[in-house]
């Protein structure tokens, strides 16, 4: 482990002969054994998308309010486009944060017998104001899919399963990219930008505003930080990879507090998961990897549901209850009578 409390792993090293890819699936395995959050750097992001990515970001949240309410997530039943400031939240608590949140481009589901689960599947809602955002977001997008596939492939092969393991459950793949803007805070304690939690898919890879702060990551019922590392993403792994290793790997609770007043701070997650239909099976581990393998948190205020659809609706409904209440209001009273 290094002083940055997180380790770093170098996704060139795959490509770099036999024995430094065996290494690296090594390394990433025991990352994800034992925090579930590590640092990647040589994932071929030139520095040049970062930097439009970071710019049309910027320029989002610097438009006037009308425009970004014109996109607002509230608009949209499947929970696409802008979130307003205190629109948000976890565990039951208000992020203080702003965002866009942009997946799949789809045409919506109208089948009336079609699962819960498909009312997430629609089209995003892109500012007029604003058309590039829209062209740097899709070439982000590509880019850190393969990004995650490689990262899969060498899980699957660090785990003892085929290589093409994930690609075979996944699907067409649920992607999602937030797009956040976490504004300062005078409050003298810690506040909120976004409370305590586990990411509910497979894979994030996030991208923060070189320099800034934030991030913390849970380690043995402390907080640890997590603060940027130049030209590497923060990586974590969510509840169903955790599902699929019968908890060999660990979903790890993480948040991120406010910046002081007057400083704010950018950040783009990429959420990488399988179809909203696909099941991902337990992979059946090694004995020598299976034996240490902790069994599924299991928390009755968060169930985990192998089929991706659920765990993804079950996140966006406590997420956004004023969409919620808009737009699935039946979803919101069964799901009530269910739990009472």
């Amino acid at each position: 482990m290094t002083e940055l409390n997180l380790p770093i792993l170098d996704l060139s090293r795959l490509d770099a002969g036999a024995e430094a890819a065996a290494q690296f699936r090594d390394d990433l395995r025991a990352a994800t054994h034992d925090v579930g959050f590590f640092y990647l750097t040589g994932t071929g992001v030139s520095s040049e998308l970062e930097a439009r990515l970071h710019r049309v970001a910027r320029e989002f949240f610097a438009l006037p309010e009308a425009d970004k309410l014109a996109i607002e997530n509230v608009n949209s039943p499947h929970f696409r486009g802008y979130t307003r400031i205190g629109g948000e939240r976890t565990q039951g608590k208000v992020d203080w944060r702003e965002q866009i949140d942009i997946g799949p481009e789809r045409a919506a589901v109208t089948d009336p017998d079609a699962p819960d689960f498909a009312r997430l599947i629609g089209p995003n809602l892109w500012p007029d104001a604003q058309p590039e955002l829209r062209d740097v977001v899709t070439e982000w997008h590509d880019h850190l899919s393969g990004v995650a596939r490689k990262l899969l492939r060498a899980w699957a092969l660090s785990l003892g399963a085929p290589e093409n393991y994930f690609d075979e459950h996944f699907g067409e793949p649920s992607t999602l990219i937030k797009i956040v803007r976490y504004p300062g805070k005078e409050d003298p304690t810690p506040q909120q930008g976004v409370g305590a939690h586990k990411d509910s898919g497979v894979l994030t890879l996030l991208w923060v505003e070189p320099g800034k702060g934030g991030l913390q990551v849970e380690r043995e019922g402390q907080w640890v930080d997590a603060p940027p590392v130049t030209g590497a993403f923060v990586v974590n792994i969510g509840e169903l990879l955790e599902y699929a290793t019968q908890g060999y790997l660990i979903a790890t609770k993480h948040r991120v507090i406010s910046p002081k007043f007057p400083d704010d701070r950018i950040s783009v997650p990429f959420f990488f998961n399988p179809a909203l239909d696909k099941r991902l099976p337990l992979i059946e581990l090694p004995d020598e990897l299976a034996e240490r393998a902790r069994g599924v948190t299991q928390d009755p205020t968060n169930p985990i549901h192998a089929l991706y659809g659920e765990n993804a609706l079950k996140s966006r409904l406590r997420a956004h209850p004023d969409v919620a209440a808009i737009h699935h209001a039946d979803l919101v009273t069964s799901r009530a009578a269910a739990s009472a």
